[in-house]
């Protein structure tokens, strides 16, 4: 009996620890990059979009089916005898006939589909860029909600503490009865700080989970990271190099000039005549000499492109060849917009940042206890205290914001360059 019980409690614990390890999901960047990369459906059904397109290269490169045809003519009611013979002086002639594409206008055709899903491919590479973005925007926000829940925790357990003080101090005749009255009435403030973090931060992981396509319970889901700013930053030049290599709308924009040409080169493939050969086989039995019942033929048909040579079609896509150099030459313009607006950013909340870790904090910090202790013993007012307690509040809340406008800022440096160049 007492294995058994020992084997039961064994099992529970089993249960108990899985259901732990359950509600403890927490996911790394890498890992919440991975998962999103398999379990996005947009991300799927763009993926897809390319599978589309490179059967569209199968079809491209098809050749022209021959036709087959079949002729029967010369039917007879009856014969010289007036016997009923219909078939007798039928004549039968099976032809086949093949257009002929001159000018490699199939291997045009098949360039050009290629050419059509490598721009395909850079136009998906760019919109996961820009996924990806949202994706890292969410997983900041959610590390950003993360730590302000827990200064709002410290900062209502520091109260709490102060709260214990005064309490023992109204018990031994040393304050007013008001003064604590005002000291809890003001903890309504602090316990809101930790109501709205807590709401904020199951928002921001409800947003991550959705891009994620998981289904899971906010309770059972969690990230980690750091969320802390590096001093470390290249110079605005190094940035730029990366991103004219590396953005994917830039390197679209560039394919999309040889995907014109290629359509220039196929319309003036398309303006030349395709000629069309046939040939045949008659048998007529009707002949008197009956060695000349079989016979054999062959023909070639050219059309005459008087009035149409495909000029519309030359002009146009000669036109388009321009036009998407232009639209190259202001992809690049943007590139480099995108990333001196993104690194200025950057480099405004590191000049904010330094001041706040390297003074900011430890002055408010030593200003707030300084005055608790006088305000315990008598040297500082009530408003002197209340005062203190919410400059701290407001500096240590404006340090973890700008915290997450450096990563915000870094996220979309990254967004602007075309690739993770700066991982806090």
């Amino acid at each position: 009996m007492g294995g058994v019980k020992c084997r039961l409690c064994m099992w529970c614990l089993a249960a108990a620890f899985a259901t732990c390890a359950k509600a403890q999901q927490i996911l790394t960047w890498q890992q919440v990059r991975e998962t999103f990369e398999v379990s996005n459906p947009t991300l799927q059904a763009l993926r897809l979009g390319i599978d589309q397109s490179k059967a569209q290269e199968i079809t491209a490169y098809l050749r022209p089916n021959p036709d087959f045809t079949m002729t029967a003519d010369g039917f007879q009611v009856a014969s010289n005898q007036g016997v009923w013979q219909p078939l007798s002086g039928v004549v039968e002639t099976p032809a086949v006939s093949y257009l002929h594409e001159r000018q490699h206008k199939r291997e045009l055709r098949r360039d050009s589909a290629r050419e059509s899903t490598a721009v395909a491919e850079s136009q998906l590479a760019d919109q996961e860029r820009t996924l990806l973005y949202n994706l890292r925007s969410a997983f900041i926000q959610t590390l950003q909600a993360k730590a302000i829940v827990d200064l709002a925790r410290q900062n209502l357990s520091y109260y709490d503490q102060l709260l214990m003080v005064n309490r023992d101090r109204l018990r031994a005749g040393d304050m007013a009865r008001v003064d604590l009255d005002r000291l809890e009435l003001q903890r309504v403030q602090y316990e809101s700080d930790v109501q709205t973090a807590l709401v904020n931060l199951r928002t921001s992981k409800i947003q991550l989970l959705t891009l994620l396509n998981n289904r899971s319970p906010v309770d059972q889901f969690d990230v980690t990271g750091t969320f802390d700013f590096t001093e470390s930053i290249q110079p605005l030049d190094e940035f730029r190099t990366i991103a004219l290599s590396t953005r994917p709308d830039l390197e679209a924009a560039m394919k999309s000039i040889e995907l014109a040409k290629v359509n220039h080169r196929l319309a003036m493939a398309n303006g030349s005549t395709d000629p069309t050969f046939s040939a045949w086989f008659s048998h007529n039995p009707s002949f008197a000499n009956p060695f000349a019942n079989d016979t054999i033929g062959g023909s070639i048909s050219i059309p005459l492109r008087i009035f149409d040579r495909n000029q519309g079609e030359k002009l146009r896509t000669q036109l388009d060849v321009g036009r998407n150099e232009k639209l190259r030459d202001a992809n690049e313009a943007q590139v480099f917009s995108d990333v001196d607006s993104a690194y200025a950013t950057l480099l405004s909340n590191l000049t904010l940042l330094r001041p706040y870790k390297s003074t900011y904090l430890q002055q408010a910090l030593n200003v707030r206890d300084t005055v608790a202790f006088s305000y315990r013993n008598g040297g500082a007012s009530l408003l002197d205290l209340l005062q203190s307690q919410q400059e701290y509040r407001s500096i240590e809340l404006s340090y973890l914001n700008l915290i997450g406008s450096f990563l915000t800022a870094a996220n979309q440096l990254n967004m602007a360059v075309g690739r993770e160049v700066i991982v806090p």
